[in-house]
């Protein structure tokens, strides 16, 4: 019972980041980015290409992480720039990255094995290397959520949040909304990407398709954690969407663990995401009659 817990936060620590990059995107600048699905293995991608030279794993997590912002940039771009669509935009990077993920690595799936992780940091023999996975991945998360917290708190996170609720608002302030934009995305998919290598490193493997469906968990953490903690009001959003991850894996893994067979997961996916789409669309009918009572 203890493994299944043990796992079911780690894999709530890892994906966390990545529902902190779609809640920037889905939440914040309104902005339906499906670049995720191929920004995820893009870290992975730049993980496995790096971790395989002897590149040191803890600057493989900042290329990865760097890797995820410039395919946030050229989205931004594409939309910007060059007034293509927000879906649109997304679907072409994605479609792009499939190709790019394939050229960097060499091959559709890549095995790490014997090969230096972040996670080599608590060394054997230690009392805490049986948890040495979850202490690491708690500590990154917490890094992030925090580097995450105060950057939302300074005048460039205070236009990022502006810009997708009050556009108008940006522009009265001189400040120009698609460069904001640009920036919002990058910092989005950077924290994917880093999501992406996290997993790499952890799984000690590479596959093209591990970012299939990352935006449908992503958002389905979001909306979970914004809809649940909503009303907690010392716990930062942030804090709300990893926790969000958590109990969006946990679902998964009850669900699993009652019979299911490891190729339902794709539909226990379609069923939970619509499960917190109707709930979350409840619960603001509820909360809007209350408020015109």
């Amino acid at each position: 019972m203890s493994g299944i817990l043990i796992g079911i936060l780690e894999q709530g620590f890892i994906y966390g980041i990545m529902a902190m990059g779609i809640y920037i995107s889905y939440k914040i600048l309104d902005f339906p980015d499906l670049t995720v699905d191929g920004t995820f293995p893009l870290g992975a991608a730049v993980s496995t290409a790096l971790v395989t030279v002897g590149v040191n794993p803890w600057l493989c997590l900042l290329a990865a992480a760097a890797a995820g912002v410039a395919a946030g940039c050229i989205t931004g771009i594409l939309h910007v720039k060059f007034k293509i669509k927000d879906l649109l935009s997304g679907i072409l990077v994605m479609t792009g990255l499939y190709s790019v993920n394939y050229r960097i690595v060499g091959s559709p799936n890549e095995f790490l094995m014997a090969k230096p992780t972040i996670f080599d940091a608590v060394k054997e023999g230690s009392p805490l290397f049986n948890y040495r996975y979850l202490i690491i991945l708690l500590v990154i998360t917490v890094a992030v959520k925090i580097l995450l917290d105060l950057y939302l708190n300074t005048k460039s996170g205070f236009l990022l949040k502006s810009v997708g609720d009050n556009e108008g608002l940006v522009v009265t302030l001189a400040q120009d909304p698609g460069k904001i934009k640009i920036i919002g995305l990058a910092i989005a998919n950077g924290l994917v990407g880093l999501s992406g290598a996290l997993f790499c490193q952890r799984t000690m493997q590479f596959d093209i398709s591990s970012g299939t469906g990352t935006m449908v968990m992503g958002l389905a953490a979001v909306i979970i954690g914004t809809t649940v903690f909503k009303r907690v009001k010392f716990m930062h959003v942030t804090t709300g969407v990893i926790l969000g991850m958590v109990i969006y894996k946990a679902c998964i893994t009850i669900a699993l663990s009652s019979g299911l067979q490891s190729s339902d997961t794709k539909m226990v996916v379609t069923v939970l995401f619509l499960a917190t789409m109707i709930l979350n669309d409840a619960m603001k009918r509820t909360n809007g009659g209350r408020k015109n009572a």
